[in-house]
């Protein structure tokens, strides 16, 4: 029991604004007592006046030392025990219940909360959300009813885990489970040990699949790619940020004589968001999955679950409040995470250093983030597809009206007006190569299945196609596969 009040209003005042979320009036001591108790510790806290009827009218109640004892051994039946004050006022008994410290608070009728001016027994799964929020259980920590050790677990995923984080060669990996809280006494797992360490989570926890999408456009209509990842969370983390990279464009910066590639986005910007919504999705939310969707403007990355409990707005982006410290922990064991708390900071001036790049965050039920181009980062070299043949060298600078005669080497500033003369460079290019040469020039790493989704035509078409470009030598492929085109000049042999 406290002296300290919860509220500093005069009963008059309260009575003569009704009930609410703070103030609940009652006739007599009742059974539902230990309920509105119960609510306002789970809630902000409030006072029940003892003698008032619904309309804010004082009848007046049994204010005997009996009947006061009788309220406090009610309140004993509060779990875990109430801060509360008890005081006398013009025949009423003023029972103030403090915001409680150790929520949730029961009683033998359940679990209550205060919704406006009433208070509302929550429902089975009210009481997870609650007891989630509250932080009294977390999901990375609960044990996962099926996945077991040494079934379910992947070996290659273990190794790949050490490797990241240092530990020494020639563990144990029944002892490297326990050590990391990733598996219980009885050899289940936990949550984090089925993201971390098993070969597919799809069976095992579903919701958790990570689906990346690609669309034409700026709009939800065409998707051009699609993946959905359910291997550990380190191999899903890199699947991601390969998508990612393999789907955004990349600008040739001319530099004198040579070129370079520089992403579009800024890498450490999309790592982090990346590694946020892995590190901090609600993973108790099993109707949504994280969601990475890139458009030809902007890049979204979405997790499901806003601000954790204890994070405010105000404090959003300053300090760390981890919903899920377990998968935090092994992140950072993997080095993933370098410090907690800091990714949004770094986000922010990973793109403030861009110039050309904007970073939204919105934060309800779900926690997304949207990177957006505003403008150009760098003068792209002009391809000139002309049907004659490329112009060799770098080209720099708006160029605009028929150009016709030979040209070679570097040309800058603008150039206007049509130039006569024959044209020099390799055969004539049909109207669908020069297409594909456009396409690949804004995205190197464009797969010829996306070449064939955007251009409308077979993967084999597509084939011939770059094989003819390659023999004409306007494009050369680096690194087989996972490797990229090179737009070789434009029709030069040179390449940096």
């Amino acid at each position: 029991m406290s002296t300290n009040p919860v509220l500093d209003i005069s009963p008059l005042d309260i009575l003569s604004a009704g009930e609410g979320f703070h103030a609940e009036f009652k006739t007599s001591v009742d059974k539902t007592l230990v309920e509105e108790v119960c609510a306002f510790a789970n809630s902000r806290g409030g006072k029940i006046y003892l003698g008032v009827n619904d309309l804010g009218e004082i009848v007046g109640v049994d204010t005997s030392s009996r009947n006061v004892s009788r309220i406090q051994d009610i309140l004993r039946h509060v779990e875990p025990q109430v801060d509360f004050t008890i005081s006398i006022n013009d025949g009423l008994i003023i029972l103030s219940v403090s915001e409680g410290s150790e929520k949730p608070y029961g009683c033998p009728r359940g679990f209550f909360v205060r919704m406006g001016a009433n208070s509302q027994k929550l429902t089975r799964h009210q009481i997870l959300e609650y007891f989630q929020r509250e932080g009294r259980f977390r999901f990375d920590e609960l044990r996962h009813p099926t996945a077991t050790f040494p079934e379910h677990v992947d070996e290659a995923s273990v190794a790949r885990f050490v490797s990241y984080s240092g530990i020494k060669a020639g563990h144990d990996t029944e002892g490297l489970l326990r050590n990391l809280d990733c598996m219980t006494a009885d050899f289940h797992l936990t949550n984090t040990g089925v993201l971390f360490f098993v070969t597919s989570i799809d069976f095992l926890m579903n919701h958790a699949v990570v689906t990346c999408v690609l669309y034409r456009g700026e709009d939800k209509v065409y998707i051009l790619d699609k993946k959905d990842f359910d291997r550990c969370m380190i191999d899903n983390i890199e699947d991601v940020l390969r998508f990612i990279e393999r789907h955004t464009a990349t600008e040739l910066v001319i530099e004198s004589a040579r070129r370079r590639e520089v992403s579009a986005y800024p890498t450490v910007a999309l790592r982090e968001a990346v590694i946020n919504a892995f590190c901090h999705r609600d993973y108790f939310d099993k109707h949504s999955r994280i969601l990475i969707e890139i458009f030809s403007n902007r890049i979204e990355i979405s997790n499901p679950g806003g601000l954790p409990s204890g994070l405010s707005r105000k404090d959003f982006g300053t300090r760390s409040v981890a919903r899920n410290p377990l998968i935090a922990s092994m992140l950072q064991r993997a080095r993933f995470i370098e410090r907690l708390g800091t990714g949004i900071r770094r986000m922010q001036q990973s793109v403030d250093e861009t110039g050309n790049i904007t970073m939204d965050i919105e934060i309800e039920n779900y926690f997304r983030v949207v990177f957006k181009i505003v403008s150009s980062r760098v003068s792209k070299p002009h391809v000139l597809l002309n049907p004659s043949g490329p112009i060799s060298g770098p080209i720099s600078g708006p160029i605009s009206g028929p150009i016709s005669g030979p040209i070679s080497g570097p040309i800058s500033g603008p150039i206007s007006g049509p130039v006569s003369g024959p044209i020099s460079g390799p055969q004539h290019l049909t109207a669908r190569q020069r297409e594909i040469l456009k396409l690949i020039h804004d995205d190197p790493r464009m797969p010829r299945r996306t070449l064939a989704a955007m251009l409308d035509v077979n993967s084999s078409a597509i084939a011939r196609h770059l094989g003819e470009l390659k023999r004409l030598g306007y494009i050369r492929r680096v690194g087989g596969n996972r490797g990229h085109w090179t737009v070789i000049g434009i029709g030069s042999d040179s390449e940096s």
